[in-house]
């Protein structure tokens, strides 16, 4: 029997050892931490956001700022539909939110943990945790990986390890280019006096541009203690992850909390003027935001609360817009989006074949997962890709003549 050492006991390399032919292969997990698939246990708040709803991989690969070319053609083979598929032949029951994110329907990632245990245990794999690996030789047709639990001896490797730069050194040793790591899914720290004592503010549909990189994203945005965060931030966080990392994250953005043109924000509050001229503008609820907000908006607008609507000036009115829907904000650094860090950077994508993953440089090596210059907007994306880049390396190497 050949031996796999799966190097890295998170998404990808568990998927690919759940779908491994145990009569072809005897299996061994290398895990440098006490537990395994730590990331999956923290996701989606410890529910465990397993896929994302996007069953058209020309649509999905839209969800990755880095490797979305390479990843359409993974997609076609094995997309999240196929996910849902292989955890309810497993008795797994999933749900879709109205978000589209998919998670188990127990609400709890330890289901996904304890399916994926024992798939393992089924095809008797050895999981070998607190075992850090120092350095991997090439040794004529095999390999020896050199571990702080001794030596291991393998006929092929699936590299499976995150994103650690010790990971990379290693592999960068072995011959592979590595692109330079940064942060990706991060949230804005800024201070300005419209964002202060108003934490946990949110709106449902928001704009956000970064106007010196001619960018912009929408959706959900929420006010922090520290900043702005909600998708609309994670999403042009990760979109520009390398541009941000160049500017050392000082940077301005130009925010329309209404989603509405100034023209047309304009005409909302005028004809809520004449309907209303009498109520005070403090009182007056013209816009789709909360009350809170609203008078934060009036008090950075320099305008009397008391005042009577129809008394406002033109010069106030466009105060008043230009803060809703064209506010200028200067960002001064970055916080990491709770406990799910996503890095862009890894190994380049040109040294890897997508239609098995395995690696052009290294024969009998196999990579995926994070390790990878590869990254998505949060909601499912990142282990939608771990699955099938996971289960395209077990799939090539069941279909083996050994």
């Amino acid at each position: 029997m050949k031996q796999i050492i799966i190097i890295g006991g998170g998404a990808a390399g568990f998927f690919c050892a759940s779908n491994l032919d145990e009569k072809k292969y005897r299996i061994t997990i290398l895990e440098q931490n006490s537990d395994v698939l730590q990331k999956v246990k923290i996701s989606g708040g410890g529910r465990c956001n397993v896929t994302h709803a996007c069953f058209d991989p020309r649509e999905l690969v839209q969800f990755y700022p880095r490797g979305n070319k390479e990843l359409l053609s993974v997609f076609t083979k094995f997309q999240p539909g196929d996910t849902m598929e292989w955890f309810d032949q497993r008795n797994v029951p999933l749900k879709i939110e109205n978000d589209n994110r998919v998670f188990p329907e127990s609400n709890s990632s330890q289901t996904i943990i304890n399916t994926f245990l024992n798939e393992i245990r089924n095809k008797k794999a050895e999981i070998k945790t607190k075992c850090s690996v120092k350095e991997i030789e090439k040794q004529g047709e095999q390999y020896l990986v050199k571990t702080s639990l001794g030596d291991f001896q393998a006929d092929y490797i699936v590299y499976t390890t995150g994103s650690s730069p010790k990971s990379l050194k290693i592999i960068e040793n072995l011959g592979h280019k590595i692109v330079d790591l940064v942060p990706s899914l991060f949230t804005f720290n800024i201070k300005d006096q419209l964002l202060q004592d108003i934490p946990g503010t949110s709106f449902e549909n928001a704009e956000i541009s970064i106007p010196k990189l001619k960018t912009e994203e929408s959706g959900p945005l929420l006010i922090t203690h520290w900043g702005l965060s909600g998708p609309a931030v994670l999403k042009i966080s990760a979109w520009e992850a390398i541009s941000l990392a160049q500017s050392k994250y000082h940077f301005e953005i130009e925010v329309n909390f209404i989603s509405r043109s100034v023209d047309d924000a304009e005409e909302i509050f005028q004809s809520f003027r004449q309907a209303h001229p009498k109520k005070t503008i403090g009182q007056s609820k013209i816009f789709d935001i909360t009350n809170r907000f609203w008078q934060k908006i009036l008090e950075v607008s320099k305008v009397d609360l008391n005042k009577q609507i129809s008394n406002i000036s033109g010069k106030e009115i466009q105060n008043i817009l230009e803060n809703l829907c064209r506010k200028k904000l200067q960002v001064t650094g970055k916080s990491t989006f709770k406990d799910e860090f996503v890095t862009a950077g890894g190994i380049d994508l040109k040294e890897i074949n997508f239609k098995n993953m395995s690696s052009k440089i290294l024969p009998n090596f196999y990579i995926a997962g994070e390790v990878l210059n590869i990254d998505a907007v949060t909601g499912g994306f990142n282990f939608q890709a771990c699955w099938s880049e996971g289960w395209l390396i077990s799939q090539d190497l069941n279909n083996l003549e050994i």
